[in-house]
């Protein structure tokens, strides 16, 4: 099956749901070993899922975001840990293709061979030292200038897609010129290694490795992007983070529902579907999936409707999104464990690794505080 051919998002919706039957199979068995999922990806390949996002110019489908969101909402539901990991090359492969970042050329020789091959992109910022990017942290990685072209030299922290990707964009600070850029890295390139540090609880299955940089050479015209401090730009492909955690809380949903029309103790007749405090649970679980649905759509349908001016106007918004919805995950995945109950916290119940996967959202950006402090500065500003 190749995505690419289909024409409706309807039709690459039905054909994604027979791909990723699978996934759901595998999910326990690499959470369990925290192995990383190469058959997931490889088939997410064979499809030509990952050139979704490419525009058309360059052979993608150009797909909106909107559908983005849906798509990796279904993945999540079969397993989380790979639509997390895929959506962050979906939604960079997405950001770039829009938005020019890069010269053209460049683009197109990457989005080509993402077409052609399915190959697989992703940013390494973090560090040990900086933490969070969006922190505002200087990076400790260096790039300096040769008469060749560029060496690298660092170490990256939580490198998802760290076992398959075929590019890594870097952000080093090159020091003589007090700057920092983002550089594109080929993998199989001399010192470049992945060191497998992934001993997370939660979506252990993403491949969040550490990737070490030894005077890694490069050419210059793999400066991709100068970063400018301070206040980073609206970022619609984000919205991939809520997207991924509402799919697990769908996932926890559907158990809970399962289990409570099935279980039928001597104590009650029927099932305790029909109980009133259960029902109660089940009622909470669907109003905060069903609002984070309608936000989630709401506001991507937003962003493929407007003008770049209007974007650049929804940060906070955005932030707003990936905060209630992910907190709503938390809620609907605890709900459904409660309906549960003990049984919920067996290592054989898929509700377990839920709760563990679904916790991890609160630490992917943008983090719950600075979003506050964005809706609060937007309040007081239109109030003035």
């Amino acid at each position: 099956m190749n995505l690419l051919d289909l024409q409706t998002k309807e039709e690459r919706q039905k054909a994604l749901l027979e791909i990723i039957k699978p996934f759901k199979e595998r999910a326990a068995k690499h959470d369990e070993e925290a192995s990383f999922p190469f058959e997931n990806f490889q088939e997410l390949k064979n499809a030509r899922y990952t050139a979704l996002t490419v525009p058309q110019k360059y052979g993608g489908a150009g797909i909106s975001l909107s559908e983005l969101l849906s798509l990796q909402q279904l993945i999540a539901e079969a397993d989380g840990s790979t639509a997390l990991a895929v959506g962050w090359h979906m939604g960079i492969t997405k950001h770039l293709g829009e938005n020019n970042v890069w010269d053209e050329a460049t683009y197109r020789r990457f989005a080509e061979n993402v077409v052609k091959t399915g190959a697989l992109i992703n940013n390494a910022a973090s560090e040990p030292a900086t933490g969070s990017p969006t922190r505002g942290g200087k990076p400790e990685t260096t790039a300096t200038l040769t008469a060749d072209g560029w060496v690298l030299n660092g170490r990256k922290t939580f490198t998802t897609l760290a076992p398959v990707l075929d590019y890594i964009v870097v952000s080093a600070f090159i020091k003589d010129q007090d700057k920092v850029a983002n550089f594109l890295v080929r993998r199989g390139l001399p010192g470049v290694q992945v060191e497998e540090t992934w001993d997370s609880i939660a979506m252990r299955g993403t491949g969040s490795h550490d990737l070490i940089l030894e005077n890694v050479p490069i050419n210059k015209d793999d400066l991709v992007e100068n970063l400018t401090p301070g206040k980073k730009p609206a970022a619609g492909w984000l919205l991939h983070i809520p997207a991924c955690y509402l799919g697990i809380a769908r996932a926890a949903q559907r158990h809970a529902l399962d289990f409570a029309t099935s279980y039928s103790p001597n104590s009650v007749e029927g099932t305790i579907s029909d109980l009133p405090n259960v029902k109660q649970k089940l009622g909470d679980i669907e109003l905060a999936l069903m609002e984070s649905t309608y936000f989630l759509q709401a506001v991507a349908q937003e962003w493929d409707s407007a003008t770049d001016d209007t974007r650049n106007q929804m940060k906070p918004t955005l932030g707003a999104v990936k905060l209630s919805v992910v907190n709503k995950a938390l809620e609907a995945v605890d709900l459904a464990m409660r309906v549960a109950g003990a049984r919920s916290l067996s290592r054989k119940n898929p509700l377990q690794r839920y709760y563990r996967d679904v916790r991890a959202g609160l630490h992917n950006p943008p983090m719950d505080d600075m979003t506050i402090m964005q809706l609060a500065d937007k309040s007081i500003k239109e109030n003035e």
